[in-house]
């Protein structure tokens, strides 16, 4: 049975945003507001989970799959980066961009592309994703949450996607509204930036 987590989207509870983060890290998936909508949300290890959200996505083995950060703290540690590089993410960060990168070692296989060994890395300005990152001192593994079934455009309420999902995953944070565009897309493993998907933001800066 999932549960049904309400958080205010001003001043998330800690005691609630606790009781996320330990579920995540006892290998729970959850739904969870960002910037650019709802996304699904588990541990940066859990093998489990991840085939659980490629099942309930109907996601292929080529799937960029992103790695959701605080800050850019940890950039270094996951993702090859270079001054550019760096310096692009820095100015647009947090925001709804997601930037693809060459992964490190430190991330496992399973989630870099196979045949490009990227990942995708994000810092959403939401106060419940980034309570939630900070309490769990490590990236979040993430994906939108965009279901098959699911039209163009539509947003689902939290209500909506707990009916949805009622049983496939954990818990779902109920964050109120928090916008239906998905993020842009911009990877930066050229040596320059290439606008892969022109959606939320303002993917002009890029260009």
């Amino acid at each position: 049975m999932t549960q049904l987590i309400e958080i205010h989207p001003e001043n998330p509870q800690s005691r609630l945003i606790s009781q996320v983060v330990a579920m995540i890290r006892n290998g729970s998936l959850v739904v969870y507001p960002t910037d650019s909508g709802y996304a699904l949300g588990c541990h940066i290890g859990d093998k489990r989970v991840l085939d659980k959200i490629r099942r309930i996505r109907d996601l292929d083995k080529k799937h960029n799959f992103t790695l959701v950060c605080r800050d850019l703290s940890e950039l270094a540690v996951y993702a090859r980066v270079d001054n550019l590089a760096f310096r692009l993410i820095k100015n647009n960060t947090p925001g709804p961009y997601t930037f693809v990168l060459k992964a490190t070692q430190e991330v496992p296989n399973r989630l870099k592309h196979p045949k490009k060994k990227t990942i995708g890395i994000r810092v959403p300005d939401n106060a419940i994703a980034q309570a939630m990152l900070e309490d769990l001192g490590e990236p979040m593994m993430s994906t939108s949450l965009k279901l098959p079934q699911q039209e163009d455009n539509e947003v689902l309420e939290p209500h909506e996607i707990l009916d949805l999902l009622d049983g496939r995953v954990d818990a779902v944070i109920d964050g109120g509204y928090c916008g239906h565009e998905e993020t842009s897309v911009i990877d930066l493993t050229s040596g320059y930036p290439e606008i892969i998907r022109y959606a939320a933001g303002d993917p002009s800066l890029f260009e």
